[in-house]
């Protein structure tokens, strides 16, 4: 057994080539750096997380695995390029987001630190250890992997340079999960449009400066700013002009600009069995659980990467073996369950499955709809590092009661107690005030929309208690059309386009705001770190009288009280 004053050379399989010395900072909770660390200053600022509070800067970071955002590479990114980083990362099992992040910063800028796996046993080691030494690491970097020759020709920069470095970077992650050859992907969706930084603006600009041009249809994530109107909102211009940039460097590259983190209500939706690439975590699960195409969590920047070769690693929820479930989770019978059900079970999930594919049990009953399931997913994406989840009776790979019935599946049975825990983690304030209502996170849906106006009718706003919805473009023209958008506004809702809840700043979260009310399992576990807000979680009709009456008087629903 080492000691705090020991330093423990390390060996494993490594990720990202390197050698680095350092004290660690250990932890067994998987993290978010997205909404989970400061990009700036390197500090954990998920409020949620045992090491909150905590800077990695110059420390080995040890964790079992990432979780939540895909957005977690770009503030690697950015942390390495402005030496805010840690020395080292140091995994329980390989993972994706956080070493894509070290791999851009390596072949990109030339910037880079050593980032291995070890293994179950050696890394609970490290729990006692002082410090980490890894001496002269080297990554596999995908030379086994099977080529085509249009892939030869892609490497060999037939297709341009940003191709010829967005094949690298495919290849490198190839490797990492362990693909033996890539395949055809039909449509892409890019998450790594957020503005994390000049790092990720500088990545997005080369591409297109070598000639980058996507060769699927590409749609763009939310971004950071609501592009056409972030200066009447009052954003400062040194957010919005770098913010807007970004996203005008993907447009540029012939991305379309959809900017929404919801591109499953789009119209032009995949089909199951389709093979996609997307970003963006809560999309991921949706295409994967819902509507049953086939796609990775991919980190950002490797979606850029897939979309300008059209090639990914054939691996993961790409194959059919990879979608079943590892976990079985039963929830108990709740009567006269509201719509706040969906995000608290799906965060509730996600924290008991946190890196293993979940078949849920006992929801089927209450027939969630579209908007329910993406509520559940985003939360489950929030806490688990898992790319889907099954809901019996319900989505399309766990419809047949036969589909799983022969798997041997450890069972984790859910109790009324659990559900009132993640209750009250979500609160994280007490009763009373709310200076701001928050909505939209993921995208509002026009049939959300159009719910929100009929809670709305006939009521007054609370003077000082702004209701802000976000919301994609489409979405938000099909509630004009049907009149929704008309009675949200008299009722006094500010609707913001193209950015999402995990990028709004202030001036749009009032600067005098103490604490925010939201109906977003995803919002209320990311808001206290990205905001310094506390939280109040509810239904959608709780978060309406806490706009009207100016407080949440902190009633628990009656199917869990």
């Amino acid at each position: 057994m080492s000691s705090l004053t020991d330093t423990v050379d390390i060996t494993g399989r490594v990720l990202v080539s390197g050698s680095a010395e350092g004290e660690v900072l250990f932890t067994d909770t998987a993290l978010s750096f997205w909404g989970g660390v400061d990009a700036v200053t390197g500090e954990i600022i998920d409020r949620h997380h045992p090491l909150s509070g905590e800077r990695l800067t110059g420390r080995v970071l040890a964790l079992p695995t990432s979780r939540g955002s895909c957005t977690g590479s770009g503030v690697i990114l950015e942390l390495i390029l402005n030496g805010q980083g840690p020395a080292a990362i140091v995994l329980e099992h390989p993972e994706a987001i956080i070493t894509l992040g070290v791999i851009v910063a390596e072949e990109v800028f030339g910037r880079s630190i050593p980032v291995i796996a070890v293994g179950g046993q050696a890394f609970a080691g490290l729990k006692t250890a002082g410090r980490i030494r890894i001496s002269n690491a080297l990554a596999d970097v995908g030379s086994n992997i099977a080529l085509t020759d249009k892939d030869q020709a892609i490497l060999a920069g037939e297709r341009g340079e940003a191709a010829a470095v967005a094949m690298r970077m495919v290849l490198r992650m190839a490797a990492l999960e362990g693909a033996a050859e890539l395949i055809d992907i039909t449509r892409a969706h890019i998450d790594g449009c957020i503005y994390t930084g000049p790092g990720g603006l500088a990545f997005a600009e080369k591409l297109r400066d070598l000639g980058g041009r996507v060769v699927v249809p590409t749609t763009l994530n939310a971004i950071s700013v609501d592009h056409r109107r972030w200066l009447a909102q009052g954003v400062p211009e040194a957010l919005g002009k770098p913010a807007a940039a970004v996203a005008d460097a993907y447009v540029a590259m012939g991305a379309q600009p959809t900017f929404t983190c919801a591109p499953y209500l789009l119209d032009d939706r995949p089909a199951r069995d389709e093979q996609i690439v997307w970003a963006e975590s809560n999309a991921v699960v949706y295409a994967n659980s819902v509507l049953g195409a086939r796609t990775m969590k991919y980190p950002d920047y490797l979606d850029i990467a897939i979309a300008l070769t059209g090639r990914a690693p054939k691996a993961g929820c790409h194959l059919p073996e990879e979608r079943a479930p590892r976990l079985r989770v039963t929830v108990p019978p709740l009567a006269n369950a509201d719509d706040s059900l969906w995000p608290l079970i799906g965060y509730l999930i996600g924290t008991v499955s946190p890196d293993a594919i979940p078949l849920v049990e006992g929801l089927s009953e209450y027939e969630p709809d579209s908007d329910a399931l993406k509520a559940f997913g985003a939360a489950f994406a929030t806490t688990s590092a898992a790319p889907m989840f099954h809901i019996a009776g319900v989505t399309p790979e766990a419809c047949e009661p036969e589909t799983f019935a022969a798997l041997d599946l450890q069972t984790t049975a859910l109790t009324a107690d659990d559900l009132l825990r993640a209750w009250h983690e979500l609160n994280g304030a007490g009763p009373g005030a709310v200076q701001l209502v928050s909505l939209g996170n993921p995208h509002f849906s026009a049939t959300e929309m159009a719910a929100l106006a009929a809670l709305c009718h006939g009521r007054t706003r609370h003077a000082h208690v702004p209701l802000v919805v976000t919301c994609g473009r489409a979405e938000m023209a099909k509630a004009e059309a049907s009149g929704a958008v008309a009675a949200l506004i008299a009722f006094g809702v500010t609707l913001v386009n193209d950015t999402c809840w995990c990028m709004v700043t202030e001036p749009i979260i009032p600067v005098d705001a103490l604490t925010i009310m939201t109906n977003s399992g995803k919002y209320a576990h990311y808001g206290p770190g990205l905001t310094g807000r506390t939280m109040r979680f509810g239904s959608l009709a709780a978060c309406v009288e806490a706009a009207v009456a100016g407080e949440d008087r902190g009633n628990l629903p009656a199917w869990l009280g």
